[in-house]
């Protein structure tokens, strides 16, 4: 299966693959939230659904489950050999310590990614050899940087990866606005980007960022089961995005 994100995809994030049929109606892939899951490696084995994945195991300092230490790079790496698997997530700041926007947890958090940014490198390459889209996403759980900072995290993310996903924080319409600047800015740019502004100030961004250039949208199956805080549900993420003319 393939993604190409030339154009809009609507995501269906799960930490279950047996949500997947729920989706099909509304989405064109599935985020599987390994880090989140049961036994990951073992549902990706046994998953036979018609969605292309996307692939996540977000550690714990960029806002996930997966501890230091949990070899989840190696788990990413045997997840791209899975020939549902079309995209794999990996994090900015696990390829380059440099460029973290915040620290969620502190720095002693993170020392497995840290430690050792050339596996992550390795996961890219291994996913490069795979035909799998790598997305290399970025995460700021308190607030909103200026716009040239976007703007450059973005094009670090680029230089990564196939996408850029930047998710941060709004506290009003004026953070919202920087978001969907910096994401015009990369689209004119030529650079192909996700982006979405998390939070109630942030929400409608989902629906809107689509209109100037953002590639990924996410949404719960289960409106109980969101995964960041600020997502529609599936069903009306979907109707939104259909009633602008993003896609």
């Amino acid at each position: 299966m393939e993604l190409a994100f030339d154009s809009f995809v609507l995501v269906a994030a799960t930490a279950d693959l047996a949500d997947e049929p729920a989706a099909r109606d509304h989405a064109d892939a599935v985020e599987f939230r390994m880090d989140m899951g049961t036994d990951p490696l073992a549902a990706l084995s046994g998953y036979g659904g018609r969605l292309p994945l996307l692939v996540t195991n977000r550690p714990t300092w960029e806002g996930g489950d997966a501890a230091p230490g949990s070899d989840r790079v190696e788990a990413l790496e045997r997840a791209v050999e899975h020939e549902a698997v079309a995209a794999v997530d990996v994090e900015l700041a696990a390829l380059d310590p440099d460029a973290a926007v915040t620290d969620p947890g502190g720095a002693d958090s993170r020392p497995d990614d840290r430690a050792d940014p050339a596996a992550v490198r390795d996961l890219v390459d291994r996913a490069r050899a795979t035909d799998t889209a790598v997305v290399v996403s970025t995460h700021d759980f308190e607030g909103t940087p200026d716009r040239d900072r976007l703007q450059a995290l973005l094009s670090a993310a680029g230089e990564c990866g196939d996408v850029a996903k930047l998710a941060v924080t709004a506290d009003g319409p004026g953070d919202v606005l920087d978001v969907l600047a910096a994401t015009w800015a990369a689209t004119a740019a030529g650079e192909t980007v996700a982006t979405m502004a998390m939070g109630e100030a942030g929400r409608h961004s989902r629906a809107v960022a689509p209109l100037y250039g953002s590639r990924i949208g996410y949404a719960p199956v289960d409106p109980a089961a969101a995964t960041a805080p600020g997502q529609y549900d599936l069903a009306t993420l979907a109707r939104l995005v259909d009633r602008l003319g993003n896609g």
